[in-house]
């Protein structure tokens, strides 16, 4: 399933900095988390997560910040009495401490509605946040079809998420259910720009690969027989290069190519649909259709040796 393979990569990223570690703990908390008052101004958070592999992350960001965090696992009760994993956050000076550095809280462990500015201030953390409202309560389906969204508990949560991916460029949409809210985003190529945003690379060339197929299906038949042929050619190619440059990716070696290299990969990796002519436009400074088909070629020998 698409949803848990893309958990699975995202849960398995380390973030570098301090504040990125807090905007993802901090949409973690909101999106899986419920606050329960204690009595005599203590506080209990408890999180409620589907995946093993988040539940570990939450415990180990939680550590790094010096916060105690107890694992417990239950099944629901309920359609496929799927095991699901709960993290109790007690209240101690520590964790109140931490809470309200995230944002949850405020000085007086009242819940707030949204994050202070400083904890999404930057694009890394703005990132960070929506890698852990994904992680939280977030699905994507696709490759046919494709169909993005994070779960929130009202509309002013789902205005929350939709308002920070506005911010970088994505145009998600929100929509009340009812019992909950979404922030969700449509179309093949918008949405693997958004996962590879927020750092599930894989997931992302999965469905650009796709809508490399996609899109020649579709001109194919649009187009008279005399220029079928090069239509295939170029899905082909532009194809052949999405592999090279997930060889590369995976090997570890993509970041350690020259800049004009690791500029057009990163091209053709978010737009796996342009043309050759596109992306040399596209190219800062623009280039011309034979350099962009120059350093393509170049990757693709690169990824054989």
């Amino acid at each position: 399933m698409l949803s848990e393979d893309v958990r699975a990569e995202l849960a398995a990223i380390e973030p570098r900095k301090p504040c990125c570690c807090l905007a993802e703990l901090s949409a973690l908390i909101r999106g899986a988390g419920s606050i329960h008052l204690l009595g005599r101004g203590r506080i209990a958070v408890h999180l409620d997560l589907s995946s093993a592999a988040v539940a570990r992350r939450v415990f180990t960001l939680l550590k790094g910040y010096g916060v105690a965090g107890e694992i417990h696992t239950f099944r629901r009760q309920a359609f496929e009495r799927a095991t699901r994993f709960r993290i109790i956050i007690e209240d101690d000076a520590r964790a109140v401490q931490a809470l309200n550095e995230m944002g949850v809280v405020d000085a007086r462990l009242a819940p707030l509605e949204r994050p202070p500015a400083r904890v999404v201030s930057r694009a890394c953390c703005r990132a960070a946040y929506l890698r852990g409202a994904f992680l939280a309560a977030g699905s994507v389906s696709g490759p046919r079809n494709p169909h993005f969204e994070l779960r929130a508990a009202s509309v002013e949560g789902a205005e929350l998420v939709a308002g920070l991916g506005r911010e970088e460029g994505f145009a998600l949409a929100v929509h009340d259910r009812g019992r909950h809210a979404v922030a969700y985003l449509k179309g093949r190529e918008a949405i693997a720009e958004l996962l590879a945003f927020v750092g599930a690379q894989e997931a992302a060339l999965a469905l650009g690969e796709s809508a490399v197929v996609a899109a020649t299906k579709a001109r194919a038949n649009r187009l008279a027989n005399a220029d079928h042929a090069n239509i295939v050619r170029a899905s082909r190619a532009a194809d052949a290069q999405l592999r090279a440059i997930k060889r590369l990716e995976a090997a570890g070696r993509l970041q350690n190519l020259p800049a004009d290299l690791r500029e057009v990969a990163d091209l053709r990796s978010r737009h796996p649909t342009l043309s050759l002519r596109e992306i040399a436009r596209r190219l800062r400074p623009p280039a011309t259709k034979a350099a962009a088909h120059r350093r393509l070629a170049k990757l693709q020998k690169l990824a054989e040796w």
